[in-house]
């Protein structure tokens, strides 16, 4: 088996010096950097998980709890777990990947038995009944999604109150007078999924501030469920001339919805989404969207929690709630309303 020894040998550096241009922890010169990366490869060398960590007492491995859960749209939850393991694998750490239902036990058992250096927990409740075990935890945390309580955690979300104020104001500047906003399925608001009604309520607000009628419903996550609601509510409110959508299973059912009723965008409806240019994509959703920015948050919760993991400085940093600011992706799908 090739050790750090046979690589260091190779590369003509100090196992030291191998071990530190491999680790990144000390400041290594890009020439004998890429001598030691030359040997890793020549060599085929792969670093002992296990001797590592006890050599380090840690163990470069980042805990990631998280569910795929029913009443959501699965490939949605995906972006934000890429976003964490993607830049976890960037910075040398591993992903554990955590998806029991019951979080709070899966959570206490990866934490006392010292699996992880640090944790993200996704899928993040108002009163997420895992935050007292991690806050109790050796281990630093950090969320992605705001909790009703944000003590002892580094927590990082997008702005949801500025999103629906952005969507409401966007369409009162071209004119549009009765709108229609699509949230997630109850059940997200029932389990405590805050985002949801922070949304919606910051949306309401403003259109009552801005004199526009907005009709706000709960939609569905699944096919043909989430057609059928969608046909539904344009049925019901014929008169509204926008569709704001707080829910990606029903961004990605709209085009076969609307092509089915004849209807096409922005001539006969102006319509804005909140999701990622990613998603976007892989679903060839053609509306303006706010931007979800599920890969930055990911990036700004592992970089902080890795801070936090390998220094002491970083550990006594003050805990942070960080807001991305919404961004309208504009895709050319809103217009004035026909008169």
């Amino acid at each position: 088996m090739v050790t750090i020894g046979d690589v260091a040998r190779a590369a003509g550096v100090s196992r030291s010096t191998a071990s530190y241009a491999l680790s990144g922890k000390r400041a290594i010169s890009a020439e004998v950097r890429q001598r030691v990366n030359d040997a890793v490869l020549r060599l085929g060398y792969t670093p002992n998980a296990g001797a590592r960590a006890l050599a380090t007492s840690q163990t470069m491995v980042i805990g990631l709890l998280a569910q795929f859960l029913e009443d959501e749209f699965a490939p949605a939850m995906l972006e934000y777990m890429l976003g964490v393991s993607d830049t976890a694998r960037e910075l040398g750490y591993d992903t554990l990947l955590v998806t029991d239902a019951d979080g709070a036990s899966a959570l206490r058992r990866i934490t006392d038995s010292r699996m992880v250096d640090g944790l993200v927990l996704l899928n993040v409740a108002q009163d997420d009944v895992r935050l007292p075990v991690l806050r109790a935890a050796p281990q630093p945390g950090a969320l992605v999604g705001l909790p009703g309580d944000c003590s002892g955690l580094d927590v990082f979300d997008l702005d949801f109150e500025e999103a629906g104020r952005m969507m409401v104001d966007h369409m009162h500047r071209l004119g549009h007078r009765e709108l229609i906003l699509v949230s997630q399925p109850e059940h997200v608001v029932e389990r405590g999924g805050a985002y949801v009604w922070r949304l919606q309520d910051a949306a309401l607000q403003q259109a009552r501030l801005r004199g526009i009628t907005l009709h706000a419903v709960f939609g569905e996550s699944r096919q043909p469920a989430v057609g059928r609601s969608l046909n539904g509510l344009l049925d019901s409110y014929p008169d509204a001339t926008g569709l704001l959508l707080n829910n990606e299973a029903a961004a990605a059912a709209l085009p076969t919805v609307l092509h089915e009723r004849g209807l096409t965008v922005p001539d006969d409806l102006s319509v804005i989404g909140r999701y990622s240019d990613g998603f976007a994509r892989v679903f060839s959703l053609p509306y303006s969207s706010i931007e979800s920015a599920p890969d930055r948050l990911g990036r700004m919760a592992v970089r902080q929690l890795v801070r936090r993991i390998e220094s002491e400085a970083g550990r006594a940093e003050p805990y942070v709630v960080r807001f991305v600011a919404p961004e309208l992706v504009d895709r050319k799908s809103t217009a004035a309303p026909r008169t």
